[in-house]
């Protein structure tokens, strides 16, 4: 049923991040990643006026009455707790009051500072461990894609299973009814790796279809929707952009690029634009609660709609309702809006707070575009620079000696070794040495580069689904076996005394601490049932747990107040039904995260 396309390329799905400016546009990786999608702005230019009403106060009251803050004194007792301290101890109780923890330890000791007047709860022998913070993902485009149809490789096993999906949901729909799915990844489903009209057809007669490719530089609709377009065999491409099409001309289906993708889509924006701002937001809260985050770090805030997003993020924190503590970077494409603004490091309150200047320096690997040092395997590119040498310097040193945490996307060895030379030429300015720069993604790391980023003090947060979802193609399609060895050496740099995280980048791969864990800790390939990628760079349980708590909340300035569970901390936990460090490492997902509280309140139950 699915088409077959023979020049297939493995299409990129790395950081979601803005890489145009409205004078140095990025060309070179047009069709590459979701990351430096335009379509992502046209969106935001969509959502304008709901993003520009949902920074008054009025609007937030759709959302009802917000709940009450934690007051009084609740303990907990019965409960393994894995405080994720310095010491990495366990207690047995722990008591909070007005949403701070008082004290952890014995029940004796913990109910001589709780008093007699203090909720008790039997935690019934459950497990206990600070809330999990995802340390990079992306807000607004969450909210987006994630109300569209799931075509991707977590729920259709190929491409055939896509079509099917596209029939069921047709079947389901009024006729006319539009019909929009995105995720569609050629590089981890199998079969075609093109959808054309022709096959679309077949299941969707009556419904226009329009389904996004993961890299959403990339997109497939059905006849249906092209003729409510207009497009036909006399419709010459746009600039930058084109409609594949048959031997006779006529389109095929295939939308490649920004400019054809919205000729179709135009014609129903509602699909895409946020029209209920307040509610989208509670629903990316909602999804991270489920899985156990308390704390989450938006990683090119403004890419999406600029400082708009600043004023919504900190409108829903004032409201009330946001259930997730939010620690955002603003993303150096919109350094002037930025310059123009009051905005600081720090600014922000404990619900919602500035840290970070995020800029993206090259591409991705598994889209042939992260920068390296040696050519890809079987090609002479060495991938793209985003940003160049001594431009990366420059920007690094005007944010360091301005204060900002400085948090650079590098993904290829070359590109790493250019946001070292970078964090190095901050220092030697005068930067503070307290800024926990931070490398993003940091796939491919040398001995020497992790020596040198333990010298330096730097903090890599490695997207640790290149080892599991993508290991395979980089082993032998993109690197080879040896240089495939180099990615996402977690352990490497543990034993080098470097702190350092996982994260989703979602929606690049799912949010959730526990397949974070697994991943770090089993390194296995998910095409590969069985293999594991250089076992060497497996984590323990224990180091896992303090990336995704302790080190989390150190590198987003949080550490003072999240990530570890000890007096004077805010009372973010999650409760699991058994004991991660108690179990076979290979039954890390079968784990199940049973409740999610933030500030002593309770925002998720299973």
């Amino acid at each position: 049923m699915s088409d077959s396309h023979p020049d297939h390329d493995l299409l990129c799905c790395a950081d979601a991040a803005a890489l145009e400016t409205p004078t140095q546009p990025h060309k070179a990786d047009q069709f590459g990643c979701p990351c430096c999608a335009p379509v992502l702005q046209d969106l935001g230019l969509m959502s304008l006026p709901a993003l520009s009403n949902a920074s008054r106060e009025t609007n937030w009251k759709r959302l009802g009455t917000p709940p009450a803050a934690h007051s009084g004194t609740t303990l907990l007792h019965n409960a393994t707790i894995i405080t994720a301290d310095a010491d990495f101890s366990t207690a047995d109780a722990l008591a909070f009051r007005d949403g701070r923890i008082i004290a952890v330890g014995t029940l004796e000791e913990v109910q001589a500072v709780a008093g007699e007047k203090a909720d008790i709860i039997d935690a019934k022998g459950r497990t206990i461990l600070p809330g999990f913070i995802e340390p990079h993902m992306h807000f607004f485009p969450i909210a987006i894609m994630n109300r569209l149809a799931d075509v991707g490789a977590f729920e259709c096993e190929n491409a055939d299973a896509v079509i099917n999906r596209i029939g069921d949901l047709a079947g389901k729909a009024k006729p006319d009814e539009w019909i929009v799915a995105r995720q569609f990844d050629p590089s981890l489903q199998e079969g075609a790796d093109i959808i054309t009209r022709h096959t679309l057809d077949q299941v969707a007669p009556a419904n226009p279809v329009f389904i996004f490719n993961a890299s959403l530089h990339i997109a497939y609709c059905n006849s249906k929707a092209l003729e409510i377009a207009g497009i036909n065999a006399k419709t010459p491409n746009p600039p930058g952009a084109a409609y594949g099409r048959d031997a006779d001309g006529t389109p095929n289906g295939v939308l490649q690029g920004q400019a054809t993708m919205f000729t179709v889509l135009g014609h129903n924006l509602t699909a895409l634009a946020l029209e209920d701002v307040p509610a989208a937001c509670r629903d990316v809260c909602a999804r991270a609660n489920s899985v156990g985050v308390t704390t989450f770090c938006d990683m090119a805030s403004g890419g999406f709609q600029g400082k708009g997003e600043i004023d919504v993020f900190h409108a829903f924190a004032a409201s009330g309702h946001m259930t997730t503590r939010l620690r955002y970077s603003l993303i150096q494409a919109g350094e002037r809006n930025w310059d123009a603004s009051d905005i600081a490091f720090g600014q922000g309150d404990e619900m919602a707070r500035a840290t970070g200047w995020k800029i993206v320096s090259d591409g991705s690997n598994q889209g042939r575009t992260g920068l390296q040092r040696a050519p890809y395997m079987g090609r002479e590119d060495h991938g793209i620079a985003y940003v160049e040498k001594d431009a990366l310097r420059d920007m690094v040193v005007k944010r360091a000696l301005q204060g900002w945490q400085v948090v650079v996307h590098a993904n290829g060895d070359q590109a790493i070794d250019n946001a070292l030379d970078a964090f190095e030429a901050a220092y030697a300015a005068g930067a503070s040495r307290d800024l926990r720069f931070r490398i993003e993604h940091c796939s491919i790391l040398h001995d020497e580069q992790i020596q040198r980023i333990a010298e330096l003090g730097v903090s890599p947060s490695f997207l640790i689904g290149h080892v599991h979802y993508w290991g395979k193609a980089f082993r032998d399609d993109i690197f080879g076996p040896e240089k495939s060895l180099l990615l996402g050496r977690a352990a490497s740099c543990g034993q080098s005394g470097i702190r350092w995280t996982v994260h989703s980048d979602e929606p690049v791969s799912e949010m959730g601490p526990l397949r974070l864990i697994d991943n770090a800790v089993n390194r296995t390939l998910w095409k590969e049932p069985g293999s594991v990628l250089n076992p060497a760079e497996r984590v323990s349980m224990q180091d896992a747990i303090i990336a995704l708590t302790r080190d989390a909340a150190w590198q987003c300035h949080s550490d003072h107040e999240v990530g570890t569970l000890e007096a004077g901390k805010f009372a973010d936990f999650v409760v699991l039904d058994k004991d991660p460090l108690s179990i076979d490492p290979k039954d890390i997902r079968s784990l199940q995260i049973l409740e999610t509280w933030v500030g002593g309140r309770k925002v998720y139950a299973a």
